[in-house]
């Protein structure tokens, strides 16, 4: 089978070493794709934004699955127009997307479904957030409705915090995204994220991480797209697992279902533990990045017979997919001044990980400038290690980041400091 994979992150590079991993890959393209995915796939020139492009070059390759790895071009709704053309698409029409394109929409739709999910309101103006916003106590959490690359949240601590986030998301702060603001009851719990494939009908589960997205140590600063995961994460028990997947992924699929709008794909629902249960904080339409970098290093069932199963609405009767009971572990090296305005051409080297059992550093943000590996985007590399336990798979990954050359780059040296305090309270 010939595959097309659209992206260019350290999502995208996972997939692409792992789909190139199963014997039913005859070729495998990445557009526009990035330096790491280039070891696995031939890179092609391609603007997902230019559907007929798209289109025309599948009907060239002939091929047979192709894999859409970043949100923006499902809520676009490329999906659709590949649908349309006669091609195998893993990844969710537009309309089934809104559960990422807008927190509103999922927030309704929880409403609809009586899915646990914090109270919240959605506001159409600054005006009706701030006269809002005493309501809902402090922290209060502000969220811009549309996509924001991971970003489009704020915990307000203060009443002037909240305040300066309303003003901002209205004002274009997140651009287009912030023309609708969701107020949100802060929840107390534990975060952990949860993981699940669906053809609209079937849904099994895929597996839970926990990330880190404020980009300084003991989680403190901005939130970022993600500074580093884990997975498993053991927070999120068994119990816990068939608890949301019963009270909030399965009435989900079936009230998208109901809605005339099947979801198809990997759906990627971040939760918090509370004392009350899971709770629903928002869905992701896609693989999380990083979190997919530490599934695809514990997966070791066929990822092509997995995606094609979804993308031909033939998961009835699958068992889960197989997940290696070790620990995976990926640190996200980023360009100094992330998540703000980074500078990109920083050169990179990078160690040899071919004689590392279980590791890989996966490219999110790099480029070739005169046959050189430099630094291109905020988050510019994965890296990645798989150990017996979460300290063990921490202490190899810190290892082998720290044998990179990137002199432009910082990164958070306490990822899965909760569940390695947990395991070994003398750590």
């Amino acid at each position: 089978m010939n595959i097309l994979l659209l992206g260019s992150g350290g999502r995208e590079h996972a997939l692409a070493w792992k789909l190139a991993q199963s014997p039913r890959c005859d070729a495998l393209y990445a557009a526009p794709g990035n330096p790491g995915i280039a070891a696995h796939a031939t890179l092609v020139d391609i603007d997902a934004r230019n559907r007929d492009a798209v289109i025309q070059f599948c009907r060239s390759k002939a091929i047979g699955l192709v894999v859409i790895g970043p949100e923006a071009p499902l809520v676009d709704g490329l999906a659709d127009s590949l649908r349309s053309a006669g091609f195998a698409v893993f990844g969710p029409s537009a309309a089934a997307a809104q559960l990422e394109g807008s927190k509103g929409y999922t927030k309704d739709l929880c409403v609809e479904a009586n899915i646990p999910t914090a109270g919240f309101l959605r506001c159409t103006s600054a005006a009706q957030a701030l006269s809002a916003l005493p309501g809902f106590g402090l922290p209060v959490v502000i969220k811009a409705d549309g996509l924001a690359a991971g970003k489009g949240v704020v915990i307000a601590e203060t009443d002037a915090e909240a305040r300066a986030a309303i003003e901002d998301m209205f004002g274009g702060g997140f651009g287009a995204a912030g023309a609708e603001v969701v107020l949100e009851q802060f929840l107390t719990g534990e975060e952990a994220s949860f993981f699940a494939l669906t053809d609209g009908v079937s849904v099994v589960p895929f597996g839970s991480a926990q990330d880190h997205k404020r980009v300084g140590e003991g989680d403190t600063g901005p939130n970022t797209g993600g500074m580093g995961a884990y997975s498993p994460a053991p927070v999120l028990t068994p119990e816990l697992e068939e608890e949301a997947m019963a009270r909030i992924v399965r009435p989900t699929v079936n009230a998208m279902a109901a809605r005339g709008t099947p979801y198809s794909g990997v759906l990627y629902a971040g939760l918090m533990l509370t004392a009350d249960g899971p709770q629903l904080i928002e869905y992701n339409c896609r693989f999380g990045d990083p979190e997919c970098q530490v599934l695809m290093m514990r997966l070791e069932d066929d990822l092509v017979d997995l995606l094609e199963a979804v993308a031909t609405g033939k998961l009835a009767g699958r068992t889960p997919p197989r997940l290696a009971p070790e620990t995976a572990l990926t640190v996200v090296m980023a360009a100094k001044g992330y998540p703000g305005k980074v500078e990109p051409g920083a050169p990179i080297t990078l160690p040899e990980t071919d004689n590392v059992p279980g590791a890989m550093i996966f490219h999110a943000g790099t480029a070739l400038r005169d046959g050189a590996l430099v630094a291109s985007g905020g988050r510019v590399l994965n890296v990645t290690a798989t150990g017996p336990t979460i300290g063990a798979a921490r202490d190899e990954a810190y290892a082998l980041l720290d044998r990179v050359d990137f002199d432009g780059g910082f990164c958070r040296r306490d990822i899965g400091w909760r569940e390695i305090a947990r395991a070994d309270p003398q750590t």
